[in-house]
């Protein structure tokens, strides 16, 4: 099945270390972040669950709640843990879900499976999948890792940072933004609604003398 941009993002149930979800419930009128990954008690998976784990208060600040998911059964979730922490020099309560797929009926269903990576039973793994919804259910980003790539989740909050700057306001950010960095004014804003829209941005002049090059401090 594939999503598109801007398609709701289906809604399921499904068991977890936190209990059964409803996923569109789970998520409420916050942003989410379904995270697919290859097994439990791997390596590249190992780190990146960590990560997620430290980048949880960035995550709050921005009202993103992050999910996610493998093949593996919750009992094994919950052992692989207490690895994931000692890894990362953590520890106290998990702080967010981790869903047990152990059917792939997820996987399936979202397009999740690598099939150059398989179990010891032949069975494909999840690749690494990230899925970025909005508050209206839609899915906002799709990323897709092979299993070898571990993905960059400093990144990804910076992509996250992106998605709301522009959903609300008129602006595209440019190549490498970061938080706080000039902005682009969106082609559609027509000069003089720029004026009063961003009255501190100009023009840069190009050869063409098309003038869409418009940059603005971040509103």
């Amino acid at each position: 099945m594939g999503i598109n941009l801007g398609d709701v993002f289906p809604d399921f149930t499904a068991n977890t270390t936190k209990g059964s979800i409803s996923f569109h419930s789970f998520l409420g009128d916050s942003w989410g972040i379904l995270f697919s990954h290859p097994a439990d008690f791997t390596p590249v998976c190992t780190t990146e669950l960590g990560r997620v784990n430290q980048l949880l208060a960035e995550f709050e600040k921005r009202n993103v709640k992050p999910i996610a998911l493998s093949c593996d059964p919750v009992d094994k979730h919950s052992d692989w843990i207490k690895d994931i922490q000692a890894y990362s020099a953590q520890s106290g309560d998990w702080g967010y879900p981790i869903i047990a797929d152990e059917q792939r009926e997820l996987a399936v269903r979202f397009g999740m499976l690598d099939p150059d990576e398989k179990d010891k039973a032949g069975m494909p793994l999840t690749a690494r999948c990230v899925f970025i919804i909005g508050p209206d259910k839609k899915l906002k980003l799709s990323l897709l890792y092979p299993a070898s790539t571990g993905r960059n989740f400093d990144e990804i909050i910076r992509v996250i940072d992106s998605l709301q700057l522009t959903a609300y306001k008129k602006v595209a950010t440019p190549v490498n933004w970061q938080q706080g960095g000039e902005c682009m004014v969106l082609p559609s804003v027509k000069p003089e609604d720029a004026k009063t829209l961003f009255p501190e941005h100009y023009t840069k002049e190009l050869p063409s003398g098309k003038g869409y090059m418009r940059f603005t401090p971040q509103p």
